[in-house]
């Protein structure tokens, strides 16, 4: 048993895990901004666009002619009072919404990303101190005017033919 404790406690205090879940709070966290964007700033202009009407609670209902108290329903809160089937394309949306805009900030954190690293990688490149010989094509150091494998010339373009 003090093994498998042991090669828990290694497991969960690893870098990974600990990042893994890091983002998972953090994630959930975004995410909740992303839906009270979507909910509470994009959605009430496209409602009014559409006649006023709360796009959260646009439904489709399921059977004609439901009625609340005599009174057509209009919204999910209704159709859930009374327990009537309806597609509720107003939540579905706002969910389909929220799920872009997170993919789009997730696409550029991970362009932004892979930037830094390219740019990390061009930097760390070391300049070259060979060069290749024309002749036979050997590797020789920049400042070499004599081919140490072929002897050639280096000053001349080679002569192809």
């Amino acid at each position: 048993m003090k093994g498998f404790i042991k090669e828990f406690k290694e497991f969960a205090v690893r870098g990974n895990v600990v990042d893994l879940a890091v983002g998972v709070i953090i994630g959930g966290a975004f995410g909740k901004i992303v839906t009270s964007i979507v909910n509470d700033i994009v959605m009430p202009p496209i409602g009014l666009l559409l006649g006023g009407v709360n796009f959260g609670e646009l439904i489709i209902p399921l059977k004609p002619n439901l009625t609340l108290n005599g009174k057509p329903i209009h919204t999910l809160a209704e159709a859930k009072t009374i327990g009537a089937p309806v597609i509720a394309i107003g939540q579905f949306i706002n969910v389909v919404l929220d799920f872009l805009i997170v993919a789009f900030c997730i696409f550029l954190l991970v362009k932004g990303i892979n930037w830094l690293k390219r740019e990390k990688k061009e930097q760390e490149e070391p300049e070259k101190t060979t060069k290749e010989c024309p002749y036979c094509l050997s590797e020789i150091p920049l400042a070499a005017t004599r081919c140490g494998h072929c002897t050639s010339v280096l000053d001349a373009e080679p002569e192809r033919g």
